[in-house]
């Protein structure tokens, strides 16, 4: 019997090698290892070390397999691990399932293993799931030799405020140390002393410091690492499993959610070999408790005499069309960009068909007319770029984009490229980041607004892939020039936002200038619209921007807003959002919590989370992914499309859809708008003149953001929020590493420690732009905006 490898589909057959295990004959692609070759065949080789995605250690022992024939007519004299055994021609490999040598090698490992470590299973949170509880009871003797004393450790050991280390237990793999090596790039514990001393050590005053330290509990094969949120929460046979995707940031990861009495559990990586492969970041990992607050919303409120009082359904829905009908078509739309694709169009739908007006923009951050062609012309229609791309390229080119801090996923594939193929990459940015670091990058410094000019002197070609991030926006010319650029050399180019909801709500027509599958507001594109919706008419005005809406109603040109999932310190300018929704007419909110939208609502419907909902999340590539309901929530039963569909009925329209699969249905039947528009750039203006230091700033992983509310192991994790200056800056502010410095734009100012990065362009002061206490959208400034920085009080 002969089998050949599936890898190896698209291999030369000279490449090919031919092996027996256990008696049948396997070909296999040169280089690979035994174990590997073995699970082609369907035979299962213990192991514990060994991991497809890290480089072979052998550390274990326990893959051991019998090697009578190595291709050469002569084995080896000893059981050899196949977990580092590259396979050779003609060579002969018995397992433990045709060879007692392998079998009791095994066998005398997990002896070997159990001598120290502990069985107490029952209260060990890998219990039930463990593969060192599996292997002894498939591979392990019936019962121990050893009447000893095991050795015991202080437990547990905080490695950070996330993950919490039982050094006992531990087998000394070496998987959570390869991980941080080899994927993430950061410092993790070590393996310190020798022999029967050997142990996991830490560095006390250095906690294990990672975006992806929740991936070092899923690959543990014991119980060694854990989560703090999780630790003896449940037992994995009371799991409901559901699999679904991160609804945080536009990676697309598919995740693994378990819960257990209708609550949320655990979310560990998914296994999706073309996004996040095993590996997911600690946001998506832990940031799912958001909507247990006590600031739940789970009935509709409507305001009386100024005040939010608990109303029904159909007197909220009442309410909110009599308010509706009063405004007429003088309504903006703002959803939101976390919004699976389902309710997004329900938002872009209910916008046209029942108000009648393109004013709706789920931009909910700093944009500009540039970006809105660009998103017209690059994204609507989709995109050509996937991660394979990342991987193969020869050179990765980021502009206004941080992929550790903003899509971790693909920091990872890039790290994984330029690890294993040599990948350059090229970051224009103001100063070099730890995650550029990580990934070799090569910095041309720039400050915000010079990026169009360091693009035009780029070397690419059609072996580049172009990255550009949602800050570009506040570029000036920076799209047009990326644009421009991968015409020119043939690079492929890529526009990767923050939120998870993004590019379906682009795709989703949820722009003032898009309609749903990226058609614009020319006649045709409005006349096959019109016929699939079964409607007279659309509007063919160019609705207004997010900016426009929220000046429209804060100058009373707008009588009504409804609002999604948004909050004023996602704006440029926080206190003119509030101050808008102060003063608008009328306003809805559809909200999950309490927030600062719903405090100034006239109607709050409450709708459901993200776990309670079925839908589509469209990642950065255009990827869908789905997402699944994980529990059915009994307060809440509506998603932002039911809401809609119900206040369509309301004002007699029918909305057409009112469950995501309708929606999903009519959006693929609707399909992809073919006669895509040629970006007419508005012309770039020069940046003004700084009369001070220029911001650059972009949001960090872990940070204020509503979405990480809490999580609160996961908060502690988070960097501390400082002004960062080059040496030349701070030496002009006369301040030192550590020292208070304010940050100051207008009249407004923040204080923060110092820390000075040799690698900052002078003249640029760095912010982060969601922190704790407050986030630029307070100062109301945007990157490349004129600020000053004083050491201590304000001046």
């Amino acid at each position: 019997m002969s089998v050949d490898a599936k890898p190896a589909a698209a291999v030369e057959k000279s490449d090919l090698v031919s092996v027996f295990i256990d008696g049948t004959e396997v070909k296999v692609p040169k280089g690979t290892m035994a174990i590997r070759a073995a699970e082609l065949i369907g035979i299962a080789i213990p192991r514990f070390c060994d991991h497809p995605l890290l480089d072979p250690m052998g550390a274990c022992r326990q893959c051991l397999v019998e090697v009578p024939d190595a291709g050469n007519g002569r084995g080896f004299p000893k059981p050899q691990a196949s977990c580092t055994l590259e396979v050779a021609p003609g060579m002969k490999i018995d397992t433990q399932l045709t060879s007692p040598v392998a079998a009791k090698a095994q066998q005398g490992m997990i002896e070997l293993l159990l001598i120290n470590h502990p069985l107490d299973c029952p209260i060990c949170d890998k219990g039930g799931e463990c593969p060192l509880q599996n292997q002894a009871m498939a591979n392990g003797p019936g019962e121990s030799r050893y009447g000893g004393v095991k050795r015991t450790f202080p437990k547990p050991v905080s490695i950070s405020s996330q993950i919490l280390l039982d050094r006992e237990r531990c087998v000394l793999c070496a998987r959570c140390t390869r991980f941080s090596e080899q994927i993430a790039g950061d410092p993790f514990i070590a393996l310190v002393e020798r022999g029967a001393l050997q142990q996991v050590g830490i560095y006390e005053e250095h906690p294990y410091d990672s975006y992806f330290s929740g991936n070092v509990v899923q690959i543990c094969p014991v119980g060694a690492l854990t989560s703090a949120d999780y630790r003896f929460q449940s037992r994995p046979f009371d799991l409901v499993s559901t699999v679904t995707t991160c609804e945080h940031c536009a990676s697309g990861c598919q995740l693994r959610t378990d819960q257990r009495h209708f609550q949320v559990k655990r979310r560990l990586a998914g296994d999706l070999p073309e996004v996040n492969e095993e590996w997911n970041c600690d946001r998506g990992r832990f940031a799912f408790l958001y909507g247990r607050g006590d600031d739940r919303i789970t009935t509709p409120l409507v305001r009386e005499d100024g005040v939010l009082r608990a109303a029904s359904w159909p007197e909220a829905i009442d309410v909110a069309v009599a308010g509706l009908k009063a405004a007429g078509s003088a309504v903006g739309v703002l959803p939101g960009g976390r919004l699976t694709l389902e309710n997004a169009y329900g938002y872009a739908k209910f916008a046209r068909t029942v108000l009648g007006t393109n004013n709706i923009d789920h931009r909910s951050r700093p944009g500009s007319a540039e970006e809105l062609a660009f998103l017209a012309s690059e994204v609507a229609g989709g995109t050509s770029v996937s991660y394979a791309d990342l991987e193969a390229a020869k050179k990765v080119v980021l502009v206004c984009f941080e992929p550790e801090e903003e899509s971790p996923i693909v920091f990872l594939r890039l790290r994984k490229a330029m690890r294993k193929k040599g990948l350059k990459v090229v970051a224009l940015a103001p100063y070099l980041t730890n995650g550029n670091a990580k990934l070799s990058a090569e910095l041309v410094g720039v400050a915000p607004g010079g990026e169009a000019a360091a693009l035009a002197s780029l070397e690419t070609d059609a072996d580049t892939v172009i990255l550009v991030g949602e800050r570009a926006a506040t570029s000036p010319g920076t799209l047009a020039a990326c644009t421009g650029l991968a015409k020119a050399s043939g690079a492929k180019l890529a526009w990767i936002p923050r939120r998870a909801g993004e590019v379906g709500a682009i795709q989703a027509g949820c722009l003032p200038t898009v309609l749903p599958g990226g058609r614009t507001l020319d006649a045709g594109a409005r006349v096959d619209l019109q016929a699939a919706w079964g409607v007279g008419s659309l509007p063919e005005k160019p609705g207004l921007d997010a900016d426009g809406i929220i000046a429209g109603l804060a100058s009373g040109s707008l009588k009504a807003a409804i609002v999604g999932g948004v909050q004023p310190t996602d704006f440029a300018d926080a206190e003119a959002v509030r101050s808008a929704l102060e003063g608008a007419p009328f306003v809805i909110s559809l909200e999950t919590r309490v927030s600062e939208v719903t405090e100034r609502a006239d109607v709050v419907f409450p709708v459901v989370l993200v776990e309670s909902q079925a839908g589509t999340y469209v990642n950065w590539e255009g990827r869908r992914g789905r997402v699944n309901r994980v529990i059915r929530d009994n307060r809440v039963a509506m998603t932002d499309l039911r809401v809609l569909a119900a206040l369509a009925d309301a004002m007699g329209r029918d909305l057409g859809v009112r469950q995501t699969g309708q929606a999903l249905a009519e959006l693929d039947e609707l399909g992809a708008w073919t006669d895509r528009p040629t970006a007419k750039y508005p012309a770039a203006k020069a940046p003004a003149k700084a009369s001070g230091l220029v911001l650059a700033s972009w949001r960090q992983l872990i940070d204020g953001s509503a979405s990480n509310a809490g999580s609160d192991a996961l908060l502690a994790t988070a960097h501390a929020p400082v002004v960062r200056l080059s040496p030349a800056s701070a030496a002009k502010v006369e301040a030192a590493n550590g020292d208070p410095v304010v940050l100051s734009a207008g009249g407004k100012h923040v204080t923060l420690p110092l820390v000075i990065e040799p690698t900052m362009v002078d003249g640029v002061a760095w912010l982060p732009g969601n922190y704790f206490t407050g986030s630029i959208g307070e100062l109301a400034v945007s990157p490349g905006a004129s600020v000053t920085v004083t050491r201590g009080g304000v001046k």
